[in-house]
């Protein structure tokens, strides 16, 4: 679709007129100063002038518009999975998303309780990737024994994804030293199992999660080498920037040969930013010419501070009841985050904006297999749109390790119109630009 010129009237009333913004929706090659124009929650037309009359308009000169942002990483079941998971509207749109992804929240036996108590009463989109495991996503997975093969029944999760086939769109899984050193790949084989019965891919946690079992050590390269051959088309690695060596970037600084063989595969990549982002194992995924295709922020309750005094995240899950809370100067990274400050973070190594733009719209849709629903401003789909501003200025990004990288430009959000709604950008899990300025 190409942008229309000078568009004095319109069929029907306008609901909301977004005006003057610089209009980036890479499904339909548009970058371009531009208008948008909202009726009946849907899309009607994306123009370089609309004069037709509004009952509302947004003045987004020297803003960003773009389709309505997914966030392809999200822990959202709230109370169900302790402090790890968040309220779904403080991720969305009070956080500029129209769409999250809950990756392994809800389990088999508790995803009616996500449909009904976090996707319906959620004014965001929300869409789930159901766990492959029974226990889904109780206190973070913390107990780890919950998450081995004994915990995993296939016709549960395939009968599950069948009832839900609207808001399920994969499973999730994991292949990390941790569950590799009690029960190597068989979790993953099960998981895949039930992905090929319901068609759907399942999204693979890499990187550590749990503590190796007590006298093993595992190295990483043999659980790529494990998981790859059993991937199709369509199914996710997520984490290629861990810190962690069980990720794409090995002890030697380089990228897993084998992770070149999945993309020509067509296995995809999320960033799935999280808690363990290295700015080092970025840069070395990015000079080797990979891309991850989608950007997941992976916001949980162990790397949030939650606004009524939740945990922070701090090192390895362990099989003790509480985690230690450390105190904020002892936190290693930039707190709190979104995904514009991921998206932020990717910019400050050289990744364009319009790339960024397309891995949180339509390479997301593609991902979820909804192109034809979401991730374009297309007219007659939902009007789902995201805005923004880059913020110049002087700023310092921290990763995990507390690496610290200077950037003159920072993603900002202000807006997210969902269904035609506009909701500001007020989530209390929003960076503080003061601390994060040089």
């Amino acid at each position: 679709m190409n942008s229309v010129a000078g568009i004095s009237a319109l069929p029907g009333a306008i609901d909301l007129l977004i005006k003057g913004g610089r209009v980036i929706d890479p499904a339909n090659h548009i970058d371009q100063v531009s208008d948008v124009a909202i009726a009946g929650g849907k899309i009607v037309a994306v123009a370089a002038d609309i004069t037709a009359p509004a009952a509302r308009v947004i003045d987004a000169a020297g803003m960003i518009v773009t389709p309505g942002l997914i966030d392809t990483h999200g822990h959202i079941y709230e109370h169900v999975t302790g402090d790890f998971g968040l309220n779904a509207d403080l991720v969305g749109v009070r956080g500029g998303v129209t769409c999250v992804v809950d990756q392994g929240g809800a389990s088999p036996l508790t995803f009616p309780g996500f449909a009904q108590f976090v996707a319906a009463p959620a004014k965001t989109r929300v869409l789930a990737f159901v766990s492959t495991y029974l226990a889904g996503g109780l206190l973070g997975h913390k107990y780890v024994d919950l998450y081995g093969p004994s915990g995993i029944n296939v016709d549960a999760i395939v009968k599950t994804a069948r009832d839900y086939p609207q808001m399920i769109r994969g499973i999730k899984a994991h292949a990390e030293p941790g569950g590799f050193s009690r029960w190597g790949i068989e979790s993953l084989k099960l998981a895949k199992e039930a992905s090929r019965q319901a068609g759907i891919p399942v999204y693979v946690h890499l990187g550590t999660l749990w503590p190796e079992a007590e006298g093993k050590t595992i190295a990483a390269s043999k659980i790529i080498e494990q998981v790859v051959p059993l991937l199709d088309a369509g199914d996710i690695l997520a984490h290629p920037y861990t810190r962690f060596p069980s990720g794409f970037v090995g002890p030697d600084g380089k990228v897993h040969p084998l992770i070149f063989e999945a993309r020509a595969r067509g296995v995809t990549i999320d960033v799935g930013r999280g808690a363990h982002f290295s700015f080092a194992n970025a840069r070395a995924v990015t000079e080797a010419g990979i891309l991850p295709d989608t950007l997941g922020a992976d916001l949980h309750g162990y790397n949030i501070k939650l606004p009524e005094g939740g945990r922070w995240y701090k090192g390895m899950f362990t099989d003790t009841a509480e985690m230690e809370v450390p105190d904020d100067d002892d936190l290693p990274f930039s707190t709190p985050y979104g995904i514009h400050h991921t998206m932020s973070e990717l910019m400050a190594i050289g990744v364009d904006l319009v790339d960024l733009v397309r891995m949180t719209t339509s390479a997301a849709a593609k991902m979820l297999r909804m192109e034809d629903e979401i991730g374009a401003l297309s007219p007659g789909m939902d009007a789902d749109v995201s805005i923004m501003r880059i913020i110049d200025g002087s700023w310092t990004l921290r990763d995990s390790l507390g690496i610290e990288v200077p950037t003159t430009r920072l993603l900002h959000p202000e807006y997210a119109i969902r269904a035609g709604v506009a909701h500001r950008a007020d989530s209390e899990l929003l960076p503080d630009l003061k601390d994060i300025a040089a």
